[in-house]
């Protein structure tokens, strides 16, 4: 999982609250039983972001992190393709919460995660 070093960067004052709203790290199932946490490190003016992910046992997958970026467009984070070449997007519909939808090759794991930390 994620290392515990793991900083994130506050958003400075120029950062609209609607980017700032992903600033954190996120920790949900994906179809129920798949733990991952999404650590949000940073957030520009602009909607860029950088991001962690970890994840546990994920069908063949075995556990790891992967760090990439990406951008918020709306109410959703797109990132760019993973190292392992997963895709993920990240979409909020209220305040506090992430709906996640993980494809890697042909499988898409979806699920619901909540911020454990700003």
């Amino acid at each position: 999982m994620l290392d515990q070093a793991v900083a994130i960067v506050p958003p400075g004052k120029g950062v609209p609250a609607r980017y700032a709203a992903f600033s954190g790290i996120w920790a949900g199932q994906l179809n129920g039983m798949y733990d991952g946490r999404l650590a949000v490190l940073t957030v520009s003016s602009g909607g860029q972001v950088t991001v962690s992910y970890a994840w546990g046992d994920l069908a063949d997958n075995k556990p790891g992190v992967a760090d990439g970026s990406g951008r918020i467009v709306g109410n959703r984070l797109k990132l760019g393709r993973l190292p392992n070449g997963a895709d993920i997007t990240a979409t909020m519909p209220s305040e506090g919460t992430l709906d996640v939808a993980y494809t890697l090759g042909d499988q898409t794991y979806t699920g619901s995660f909540a911020r454990v930390s700003q």
